[in-house]
């Protein structure tokens, strides 16, 4: 998992190798994510999530310089595999694969991954400091408009029917939330049906909302 430009720059180290800090910050995020799980994230302590990582307490501190930092670093995580994922599967689409199929697969299977990640943001995010918030928001923006992006380039080419942008953006929005569905009722959906079948569903449901969005729209008595 890549750290995000954002990360790189947002959060201070005294390690001067990029390598040795992704690894070192991905180590610590797998770590906290099961600490954090297991134990709340106010419960846990940074000396946990140091001797989880499997380094001293100091080491810890070359990398992230309060818990919250930690929490922070989880959230672009999760973003940073969304983002690389989606490119992944945009490239893919080149051979000849509808990108939105494509994308919305590899969007949920993300989901599925790192659906510890994902439920513990939704959690806690109330727990980052103001600036970290908003940061997390913005990165939420970002990857709805890779949806939105998608959608408007099919509809450029005719392999979708033109959506006017005000619906545009709640059809990316949608999809974003139903790659979360799955993290929030995983206990129940994980039990009878695979990721896969989760995602033609979805993606069936995703496209009929495109062709139905794309209706004008019915005039008030």
């Amino acid at each position: 998992m890549a750290p995000s430009k954002t990360e790189t720059k947002a959060i201070p180290t005294q390690v001067k190798n990029p390598a040795l800090v992704e690894q070192r910050r991905r180590q610590i995020v797998d770590a906290a994510v099961n600490l954090f799980v297991q134990n709340g994230f106010h419960k846990t302590t940074t000396r946990q999530i140091a001797q989880s990582t499997g380094i001293s307490i100091g080491a810890l501190y070359e990398y992230i310089t309060t818990k919250e930092d930690v929490l922070y670093l989880v959230c672009d995580a999760i973003h940073a595999e969304i983002e690389r994922g989606v490119a992944e599967a945009l490239e893919r689409s080149k051979n000849g694969n509808n990108p939105l199929e494509e994308m919305v697969g590899e969007y949920f299977r993300v989901c599925h991954r790192m659906s510890d990640h994902i439920l513990l943001i939704y959690q806690e995010t109330r727990s980052l400091p103001g600036k970290w918030r908003q940061v997390v928001l913005e990165n939420e923006i970002r990857v709805t408009g890779i949806f939105t992006r998608v959608l408007a380039g099919l509809m450029a080419t005719g392999a979708l029917p033109r959506i006017p942008s005000r619906k545009l953006d709640l059809v990316a929005h949608t999809t974003t939330v139903l790659g979360h569905m799955w993290t929030f009722r995983r206990w129940f959906l994980s039990n009878h049906y695979s990721i896969d079948e989760y995602i033609t569903f979805q993606t069936r449901n995703i496209l009929g909302m495109c062709r139905e969005s794309a209706k004008p729209e019915s005039m008030p008595p």
